[in-house]
């Protein structure tokens, strides 16, 4: 594990060391979740997109030509 420096408002730390207080926790646990939480996040929307991409590329469906104008559609 990496040791990382952080710099943060006076204010906010101690706002979080009182959160992480009354969680019975540290103010570095809380932003190894927060970080953790953000690269899972991110890892997950990552794949998600590149199953989309594999699923679209798979279908059968197509769009076929445009068979309206525009004004075909505000005329209804």
């Amino acid at each position: 594990m990496k040791n990382i420096t952080l710099s943060v408002d006076e204010d906010v730390l101690a706002t979080v060391r009182r959160l992480a207080a009354q969680k019975d926790s540290t103010v570095n646990s809380l932003v190894r979740e927060f970080l953790t939480n953000l690269a899972h996040h991110d890892d997950r929307a990552r794949r998600a997109r590149a199953k989309i991409r594999l699923l679209s590329r798979r279908s059968k469906g197509r769009l076929g030509s445009k068979t309206w104008t525009r004004q075909d559609l505000h005329d209804r």
